[in-house]
């Protein structure tokens, strides 16, 4: 969970989320992205979900890590994610780590 959002991993591997727009309560724009989620991590306003094919997707605000495009040509192979408060690590196959968010 966010400050104001919350989002869960469906059965069939999708999310759903709820609660106030700016905080990921509002997924819409990165739903039909959202397939095959195996973990999802939340910083104050933003989430991250890897995808089985260890690709990364974020949502939220972009103050706090909502926005991983700058990043998302290194984010493959994400063995994990890890939050802060404001920003996003990524763990990677080969052990190195990417970040973004401030």
């Amino acid at each position: 969970a966010t400050d104001g959002a919350f989002a869960a991993i469906l059965a069939d591997g999708s999310v759903c989320t709820w609660g106030e727009p700016n905080y990921g309560g509002d997924s819409t724009g990165v739903q039909d992205q959202l397939k095959n989620v195996r973990q999802i991590q939340a910083t104050r306003r933003a989430f991250a979900a890897i995808l089985a094919d260890g690709s990364v997707v974020a949502w939220g605000d972009p103050n706090y890590g909502g926005d991983s495009l700058a990043a998302n040509e290194r984010l493959r192979g994400v063995q994990n994610v890890q939050a802060s408060e404001c920003a996003f690590a990524a763990i990677l196959a080969d052990g190195s780590v990417i970040t973004w968010g401030d």
